[in-house]
């Protein structure tokens, strides 16, 4: 129809689709495509290495859209890279940030970045001002070699160290992806993928083991020397790999691998990371408490505080640090112990 007004300039009807109360967060999608090329990314196969983005416009129709539905609280910003395009980012914080102070910050966001993020303090200022409080980082692996040997370049180029200091530090907690089973890796790299996570205080630590993607460098490479041994399940948990390993036999893998999954996520190892966190962490997030997040935060004092007696101990001595050192991340303080308790169940399992 001639009167009907361009697609992109419509009210977004998805958000009457679902009970907004049932969710802890929403999500919205910037852009699409990767600069990067890692062997192991399927990314850059389905979205191309040029990202494509909304305009700042769209995008604040989307805000819009969703708080206009009822939404306050955690948005999740899917992209595969954020700040692919770091100019065009730029363009769109701005616009963000005026829309966040018109609306007295109704959102806090999260969001998949690459770790070149922290030698650019713009856009690290632009973030922290439109209200983001959490990044996820492929990371992968401390080892240079590995991080060559999958052309992780960005990686190779940056301190990861230092890099995930100064993020958090500016009032982004990192998340971090982590992978085991390269070909440059030995029998070594589970304990220095250990020391390395608890060093930098990533409390979550998303390990799996490499696995081949059709349509990968990755998957033709080892498609050619007949080490692919069928499709990739995508479940990190599943206990396998889809790729013969060079170097490590499979048992080894698998065994290194949950025990880096038990270490990690063991309550005293856990607990450990959140005071690494807190000691880097400089919260600026502005947030708005729920019904559901007041409910949340008692049933875990009761549940853990009161009734765990093998967390109840290193629960209240991280939340009566934190009340009197850095009292503003009290509510992430308590998010991370949630998603503690979730992890080291199912981390049981194994």
């Amino acid at each position: 129809s001639k009167d009907r007004p361009p697609l992109s300039e419509t009210p977004l009807p998805m958000w009457s689709l679902i009970r907004l109360k049932d969710y802890a967060m929403t999500s919205v999608q910037y852009s699409r495509g990767c600069p990067f090329d890692c062997e192991f990314c399927d990314i850059v196969v389905m979205n191309g290495r040029v990202p494509r983005m909304k305009s700042p416009e769209q995008m604040v129709r989307e805000f819009q859209a969703l708080y206009d539905a009822g939404w306050r609280g955690r948005v999740f910003v899917v992209d595969d890279n954020f700040i692919g395009n770091k100019f065009h980012v730029m363009k769109m914080m701005e616009a963000l940030v005026v829309w966040q102070k018109k609306h007295r910050y109704p959102f806090s966001f999260l969001t998949q970045v690459s770790v070149d993020l922290a030698a650019n303090q713009d856009l690290m200022d632009a973030m922290r001002a439109a209200n983001f409080y959490q990044v996820f980082v492929g990371i992968e692996t401390p080892n240079a070699e590995g991080l060559e040997e999958c052309g992780k370049k960005q990686n190779v180029k940056s301190d990861l160290t230092e890099a995930i200091k100064t993020i958090n530090a500016n009032g982004m907690q990192v998340m971090g992806g982590f992978i085991v089973g390269f070909d440059s890796d030995t029998d070594s790299i589970f304990d220095t993928q250990i020391n390395f996570i608890q060093k930098t205080g990533i409390v979550v630590a998303m390990v799996g083991m490499l696995g081949a993607l059709p349509g990968t460098r990755l998957w033709d490479r080892l498609k050619k020397d007949n080490r692919i041994k069928n499709d990739s399940s995508g479940d990190n948990l599943d206990g396998d790999s889809n790729i013969i390993p060079l170097h490590l036999g499979e048992d080894t893998l698998k065994a290194g691998y949950k025990k880096i999954l038990k270490e990690i996520y063991s309550k005293k190892s856990y607990y450990k990371r959140i005071n690494v966190l807190m000691k880097q962490y400089k919260p600026t997030t502005k947030q708005r408490f729920k019904a559901n997040d007041i409910y949340a935060i008692g049933k875990t004092f009761w549940k853990i505080g009161l009734w765990s007696r093998g967390e109840r101990k290193l629960f209240w001595k991280l939340i009566l640090k934190t009340s009197f050192t850095k009292t503003r991340a009290l509510p992430e303080v308590i998010t991370a112990i949630i998603f503690g308790y979730h992890f080291h169940a199912v981390v049981k399992k194994l």
